[in-house]
């Protein structure tokens, strides 16, 4: 999570695709919807229930990304920014100006508190290009419709390649704090939405639209930017964070290497889950003490619980399989997904204090119970997640979901081509 606008044309785009987004999307929701199977299935049957329940939400939302204009950051400059135009830039979400200052500088820090006139353009053209992405990449899949791929390459074109509009592959201006400094490491939890885009890039691969120029243009920005953040010191202070950082930075790496097929990044990956992640982050009760000292100890649990279980999901092989990965003592991604069931399932289970905001805009469709529903054959965690919100309105909510169309994750990718689904 965060440490923790644009105006005119931008902002009305903005709005007009969230309503479509929220009104579309959220029209299954409370609704009969086929059951999960929980019982051994295959890649291929997996995919084909996923795609079931989610087929009229997919459709409605990759329709109404067809009407969408492209989006890119170079639409929105930041005041404060100490970057160019193609520099992504946003603020620390939990500082504020100084009362005591005349300028207010330099920002002081309340925990927990989202300063909510911070610069978030950046953010949420991000976001807003992930959203459409990934629902038309998911349409292409299961309707094969050229139309829906078409889109996606020209949005990704866009914010990716063309000179004058693309956004640069680093991020040396993100959750500035102003008055202090003008971009920290923490900065790339900003960026966690991109995990999505090389998944929905791998599902339209064989669309005309995909030419070999595209590919191998997308490919070479997300090596950049992988490349970025394993060498720049923001990056490898992001990737030591000791919290829910670390994991979310691995989460965009493993996401990135799976596109470019960098198998070096893909296996310290899995090294950090293992031999750092685990052992470091997780306690004996599967809970995440990092997470519960925190001001928002409910969302920050599930926030990290759902980028362990992306982990587990983009990363396991049949030589090497992290949902059964296990330390001496039994701490795993099991015993993690066990802790917290019971309080997503009610939330008067939970045992700390709420948290100070958003608490009750969770849970919602939380990735981590259908990957380990599937993982671990258990139709409690696939019943539950089928009944929460998959496109939820709050903000705050939809600044921390990686995952926002399943059936892209589901089977762990490259384990059936998503073409071919």
């Amino acid at each position: 999570m965060g440490d923790g606008s644009g105006h005119g044309r931008d902002s009305v785009r903005r709005m007009v695709f969230s309503v479509a987004f929220v009104v579309l999307g959220t029209a299954s929701v409370g609704t009969h919807l086929p059951a999960v199977s929980a019982q051994t299935v295959s890649p291929e049957q997996r995919a084909r229930e996923v795609a079931r329940i989610d087929r009229e939400r997919i459709i409605r939302l990759a329709d109404a990304a067809l009407d969408m204009a492209p989006v890119a950051i170079t639409q929105s400059r930041a005041k404060l920014s100490e970057g160019g135009p193609h520099d992504f830039y946003s603020n620390g979400d939990y500082w504020w100006p100084d009362p005591n200052k005349p300028d207010g500088l330099p920002y002081i820090r309340r925990d927990g508190q989202s300063n909510p006139d911070n610069f978030s353009a950046h953010r949420l053209a991000l976001r807003d290009m992930r959203d459409a992405v990934a629902a038309l990449a998911c349409a292409y899949t299961i309707d094969g419709q050229e139309k829906y791929a078409e889109k996606a390459v020209e949005l990704l074109k866009v914010f990716f390649l063309d000179e004058a509009t693309r956004m640069n592959p680093s991020l040396l201006y993100a959750q500035a704090i102003p008055g202090r400094v003008p971009g920290r490491g923490i900065g790339i939890i900003d960026t966690l939405h991109l995990a999505e885009v090389p998944l929905a890039i791998m599902a339209i691969d064989k669309a005309k639209a995909m030419t070999p120029e595209l590919r191998a243009g997308l490919k070479r920005w997300f090596a950049d930017y992988a490349e970025w953040m394993t060498t720049h010191k923001y990056g490898l202070d992001e990737m030591n964070a000791k919290n829910n950082h670390s994991v979310a930075y691995m989460v965009q790496l493993a996401a990135f290497a799976k596109l470019t097929g960098d198998e070096q990044k893909l296996e310290l990956c899995r090294r950090r889950y293992k031999e750092v992640f685990v052992p470091d982050q997780m306690a004996s009760d599967g809970s995440f003490p990092q997470e519960l000292a925190r001001t928002k100890p409910y969302g920050y649990s599930i926030f990290q619980l759902d980028n362990m279980a992306i982990l587990c999901q983009l990363l396991s092989t049949p030589d090497d399989n992290l949902w059964t990965f296990e330390l001496p003592d039994g701490r795993g991604i099991r015993e993690a997904v066990a802790f917290l069931f019971p309080c997503l399932q009610d939330k008067r289970k939970w045992p700390h204090p709420p948290d100070v905001e958003y608490f009750e805009a969770w849970p919602v469709r939380q990735p981590a119970l259908l990957f380990a529903g599937y993982a671990f054959s258990e139709p409690k965690y696939l019943d539950l997640w089928r009944t929460l919100d998959p496109d939820p309105t709050d903000l705050e909510v939809r600044r921390n979901m990686a995952v926002t169309q399943p059936l892209l994750w589901v089977p762990s990718p490259g384990d059936v081509p998503l073409s071919q689904r």
